[in-house]
């Protein structure tokens, strides 16, 4: 069989839509600066308004409320340090299974200012013990300011945190919400004016649009400082020339999910069915990490029962046969390092067998599951 290239790492990057690519070379015509007067400038800044009304009317929120970042993780960080610098935060509460953009900032954050951190405990499946969160907020004097930050989506097992009731939660101990959706937007309805969330992030190239561009959602009515200073793009909240053809990418990209949200959720919901499905058929004892019910329906992380030293090299085996996935967040493929959320939930000996994720899009197909399946199958029995 010829060398077959799968691609199935798509809760890293996914690839670009071809009218995301057309949106983008068309924006190359629009030569004036965004916040130059004359009419070149104003007619970039008209496309840019024009995208940010977009996204903010979908989010059921005000198109003053989105301010374009260069992803989530430039968001995460805009959001954590300003809550701690100009809302008085004194109490920080996470989990452990958080992306490294909230947990590096987070501790970061414990180091220059001394702001107390708390991490919430886990479910035996990786799920946030509500529980627990919610003795930690009831514990908390009153005196206390409290950021919980977790988020909506994990990006490496799938798990779903229950939003409302979070943030009901938040409410009742008059704590900000701050959630990470970088795995959600573009991928799940979600009504801001509905649910009291203060602060949600996202990032393009997780929903087939651009990488190096996402938004900061901040309540209209929270003031914080910009993580970056110099002129007063983005409202005053993020200084820096606006990439138009990133931000053209993102509306794009933003608003074709959403009209094809049911189609395409369908879709990919029975290819990962059919993924399942085949390898309990073709592989024993494999093993599904994190949650069984609510959790992402283009996500799966499983463990196959292997001798431990195979763990290392399977990546390697996958991409020699052409198949791309992972072991956990991009931010640290870089190293060899266990997985952070995994570590969080799993034993040593689970983690020591081998675990991958696979992740979905509306460009897989059964036959590219089949031929996974059987190298998954060869690297077993090797």
């Amino acid at each position: 069989m010829s060398l077959q290239k799968i691609y199935l790492d798509n809760a890293s990057t996914t690839p670009l839509r071809s009218e995301v690519i057309k949106k983008i070379k068309e924006s190359f015509q629009y030569a004036g600066n965004p916040s130059s007067t004359h009419s070149f400038g104003r007619a970039t800044k008209a496309i840019i308004e024009k995208a940010r009304k977009n996204i903010a009317k979908e989010l059921a929120v005000s198109p003053a409320e989105i301010i374009f970042t260069s992803g989530g993780t430039e968001a995460n960080n805009m959001i954590l340090r300003g809550a701690i610098r100009n809302l008085g935060i004194t109490q920080i509460v996470t989990s452990l299974i958080e992306h490294p953009s909230v947990l590096h900032t987070v501790q970061s954050l414990e180091n220059e200012y001394g702001t107390m951190v708390s991490y919430v405990k886990l479910m035996p499946d990786g799920s946030v013990d509500l529980y627990h969160l919610k003795k930690l907020l009831s514990d908390f004097p009153s005196k206390e300011k409290i950021l919980v930050s977790l988020m909506h989506i994990n990006n490496e097992i799938g798990n779903i945190l229950p939003l409302e009731e979070v943030a009901v939660l938040c409410q009742k101990y008059n704590a900000y919400f701050h959630s990470d959706m970088v795995q959600s937007i573009g991928h799940f309805q979600v009504n801001l004016s509905e649910i009291k969330i203060d602060f949600i992030t996202a990032s393009a190239h997780k929903f087939y649009g651009p990488k190096g561009v996402g938004f900061a959602f901040i309540r209209k009515d929270i003031n914080i400082s910009p993580l970056i200073f110099g002129g007063e793009q983005e409202r005053g909240m993020r200084a820096g020339t606006e990439p138009l053809h990133n931000i053209v990418g993102l509306e794009q990209a933003f608003m074709i999910s959403y009209q094809n949200l049911d189609k395409e959720r369908e879709y990919i919901v029975q290819l990962k069915k059919y993924f399942v499905e085949e390898i309990v058929k073709y592989i024993p004892n494999v093993v599904f990490n994190g949650a069984t019910e609510d959790v992402s329906y283009n996500i799966i992380n499983i463990r196959l029962q292997t001798d431990p030293q195979k763990a290392d090299i399977v990546l390697l085996y996958l991409d020699m046969k052409g198949i791309a996935c992972s072991k956990g967040s991009a931010c640290q493929s870089g190293s060899n390092q266990v997985s952070h959320v995994l570590k969080a939930f799993l034993s040593e000996n689970h983690l020591k067998m081998t675990n991958l994720r696979f992740s979905f899009s509306i460009f897989n197909t059964k036959e590219e599951i089949d031929y996974t399946i059987q190298v998954l199958k060869e690297f077993v029995e090797s």
